[in-house]
This record gives structure tokens, C-alpha cells and sequence, in this order.
């Protein structure tokens, strides 16, 4: 599956885009870059230069190019003189995406719900279980909160509202930090994972979409805490 999220900054399911080539490497400098943003390296408005990441990166332009391009027509990345800048989303556009990703991961659990195998449930749980065990470290929560979501998205069996998912997760490599930095937001995940998981396992699509878009909220408004603190 592919790349994140209660914490929308974090997520991130695996591209389904092969290639082979420059358009293979390309893609791997794209994810590369994807990847400098979610931990903050790349934070917003961070200056890029080609010349210097092809260099960095050990490839030759071209797919540095490809990459940024592409970056540039999901909007994580803004042209400027002499090169680019990463994009600053403003509060605006934070909640639109957060108000999509209610959707959508709404419709993952609603989708597993109704076609979730019996490995797909094993899986759920296993995930669900090492979330709840996970060091009490935002860090490795956050990883551990990728893991659970992507085996929603795996027991969704929908190939197209993945390709959703990824574009969006894409965007949120832009939001700083994780969530579980919020005192009791991990604590209070922990929950809503189970009430997820529960429904999914009881089949019940209603439940488990009415689940995780209350879980999308709560992830939001940690996420507006945060924001208005800074």
C-alpha cells in the first residue's frame, strides 16, 4: 500500500507509479523529497536549486527536474528566481484538506468494512494492537499510526480511492510536526483506532465510517491547536 494519518503530516502510502529509467529515478527523487518535508527537513519555505540536489542526491538533473516538476503540480513546491521553494499551506487550504481526508478515509473504513478478508482483519488488528503498545514517543506513534491507516487502506480493495489517498497524503508532507504532540491526543487515538477497528471487524460500514471521520476531526483540531499556539 502507499504513504499518512491520524497525523495527515506523516502519512504516506507507497507509489504506485513504475517506471524504469529516468522516470524511475525521477519517481525516487520525488519520494525523496516527499520524505525531507515529513521529517522537516525540507520545511516550509526552504530554497531548492537543481544543480545542488542532483548533487546531493547522486543523479543528474533530469530526474531532479521531473521530480520538482511534479512536486510544483501538487503544489507542494513554488518556482522562484533561480530555483524553488517549498510551499507554505495556509490555514485555508489546511482545512480543505483536512475536510477531504474525513472523506476519503471515511469511505476506506466504510469500503474495508464491507471487504476486508479474514488476513485483511488480522493484519487490522496486529496494527491496531502496536499502536496501543507503541513508545510514548510522537515519533514512533506517528509511524505506528501510518502502519494502522495503511491497512485500512488495503482492506478497502479500491485501487482508485487509494491513488485519492496518496494524492492527498502528498499535501499534508507539508503540515510541521505530528499531531501526537498535542498532550492526550495519542491517548485519545488509541480509542478512536480501536472503535475503527471494531466496526470494520463487525462489518458494520455505517459504524466504521462514522468512526474514522470522528477520528479525522479530533486529528484536525489538534492539528488548529497548534497552529493558533504558534
Amino acid at each position: 500500500m502507499s504513504r499518512s494519518l491520524t497525523d495527515p503530516a506523516q502519512m504516506t502510502l507507497p507509489t504506485s507509479e513504475r517506471g524504469r529509467g529516468e522516470n524511475s529515478r525521477g519517481s525516487k527523487v520525488y519520494r525523496q523529497l516527499l520524505d525531507r518535508m515529513r521529517s522537516g527537513d525540507l520545511k516550509p519555505g526552504a530554497r531548492m536549486r537543481e544543480d545542488e540536489t542532483a548533487v546531493e542526491l547522486e543523479v543528474s538533473r533530469t530526474p531532479v527536474r521531473e521530480a520538482f516538476n511534479r512536486l510544483h503540480a501538487r503544489g507542494l513546491v513554488e518556482s522562484t528566481r533561480g530555483g524553488w521553494t517549498v510551499a507554505d499551506l495556509s490555514r485555508n487550504q489546511i482545512m480543505e484538506l483536512y475536510a477531504l481526508r474525513s472523506v476519503l478515509e471515511g469511505a476506506a473504513a466504510r469500503f474495508a468494512a464491507e471487504n476486508a478478508s479474514p488476513v485483511d482483519q488480522a493484519s487490522l488488528k496486529m496494527a491496531t494492537e502496536a499502536f496501543e503498545t507503541a513508545d510514548n514517543n510522537e515519533k514512533t506513534r506517528a509511524r505506528s499510526n501510518i502502519r494502522f491507516h495503511e491497512m485500512i487502506y488495503a482492506a478497502a480493495h479500491n485501487t482508485y480511492l487509494i491513488k485519492m489517498l496518496e494524492d492527498l497524503n502528498d499535501s499534508l508532507a507539508l503540515l510541521p510536526s505530528t499531531t501526537f504532540s498535542v498532550p492526550g491526543r495519542a491517548e485519545r487515538a488509541v480509542e478512536e483506532h480501536r472503535n475503527i477497528a471494531l466496526a470494520i471487524a463487525d462489518r458494520n460500514a455505517q459504524a466504521a465510517e462514522n468512526a474514522a471521520r470522528f477520528h479525522i476531526s479530533q486529528a484536525m483540531e489538534a492539528r488548529l491547536k497548534m497552529l493558533f499556539e504558534s
